[in-house]
């Protein structure tokens, strides 16, 4: 995940917050939920990241043993 990424999605889960506070503190409802679900989406989003992240990175581990076991066959 890129630090951009990070940064747009901590962003807009501190934005979340803000938005809940204030609809909490106004009696809000439409405001607080929407600022659940900018905290959800937010959520979401940076899991989707580390899930793509972590499927690179297996892939890299697959690629490395795969090289490995090719050379030991070629010795």
């Amino acid at each position: 995940m890129g630090i951009d990424d990070k940064a747009d999605y901590t962003v807009q889960n501190h934005l979340g917050a803000a938005k809940e506070d204030a609809g909490h503190l106004t009696g809000d409802r439409g405001l607080e939920r929407e600022g659940q679900k900018d905290q959800a989406a937010a959520g979401m989003k940076e899991a989707g990241e580390k899930a793509k992240d972590t499927a690179a990175d297996i892939g890299e581990n697959i690629k490395n043993a795969a090289r490995k076991l090719k050379e030991g066959f070629s010795k």
